[in-house]
Parts: structure tokens; sequence; C-alpha cells
């Protein structure tokens, strides 16, 4: 059985909005639940693992915008 990499409670940032801190809610069958750190009340925005980072990397979306112009 494989353990989650980010525990209930923990700020993550998504690939795709690398500026907006996000709370795991819950973990199940693989997908993260995460609420949004400054919007508590919105909906819930659900994620695959991959998708997610530790907030202190930096600068992601050149990372990302890098990794997308070498894999076309």
């Amino acid at each position: 059985m494989m353990e989650n990499k980010f525990k209930e409670g923990e700020v993550v940032r998504a690939k795709v909005n690398p500026n907006q801190n996000l709370v795991v809610r819950r973990y199940v069958d693989r997908i993260y639940y995460c609420k949004i750190q400054e919007n508590p009340s919105h909906k819930d925005l659900v994620y695959f693992e991959r998708e997610l980072l530790p907030p202190e990397i930096k600068d992601i979306g050149l990372l990302t915008s890098l990794n997308i112009i070498i894999n076309k």
C-alpha cells in the first residue's frame, strides 16, 4: 500500500496555479481534496498527487513552461 505524500492539513500548491496556497482537507482513493487557504468557504478543489507541489518550490511557473516546451 502506497502512502500519500501530503498529509491532511498540509499546505500545498497546484502546478496549474502555483501562486495559490491550498490546504489538504482529505485524501481518498489517490485523490486529494483541497481548500483554498485564503477562501476556505470555496468548494473543494480536487487533484492527483502528481498535480501538487510543496509550497517552497520556487519558480514553478518557469519550470512548468520549460517542461511544456521540452516535451512538445
